[in-house]
């Protein structure tokens, strides 16, 4: 099974979007994204994983999409957060990411085919910009 945690960074009406280096969706748009580790909370790995993508500190500020996918050999389960922007200056590794870069609404639905998961993406900003977020109490780290 594979959880991704993200999340999704709003500013002046933009969304944030990283350019992926990987080979298997190289040049694809996505929303800060990546997998959660071994040993970590889904807190800690979608600010970890937003800090890697986008070097921006964050705070998670509610859950905006949880969602499944069935896979050939397993299964995709995602978490995405609502974020609230602490630093300004984005930076990020060329390995893993090519570009980092604001959008505006209109802009990301011209731009579908080159989204990575035009329904995680465009579902998650679209729940944001109707206010359909759950409480981040509603998550609990499970003892």
């Amino acid at each position: 099974m594979s959880v991704i945690v993200g999340g999704v960074l709003e500013r002046d009406g933009k969304y944030l979007l990283v350019q992926e280096a990987k080979k298997m969706c190289y040049g694809k748009w996505n929303i800060p994204a990546g997998h959660l580790d071994v040993g970590e909370t889904i807190f800690e790995a979608a600010k970890r994983e937003i800090k890697e993508e986008s070097g921006l500190d964050v705070e998670l500020t509610g859950v905006c999409q949880i969602g499944s996918r069935k896979l050939e050999d397993g299964i995709f389960v995602s978490v995405i957060f609502s974020i609230k922007v602490l630093s300004d200056d984005i930076k990020f590794g060329s390995n893993e990411i090519l570009d980092a870069r604001w959008f505006s609404y209109e802009e990301l639905l011209s731009m579908k085919a080159q989204l990575r998961s035009e329904d995680l993406i465009l579902g998650a900003i679209n729940n944001v910009r109707n206010g359909l977020m759950a409480s981040i109490d509603i998550v609990k780290i499970l003892k």
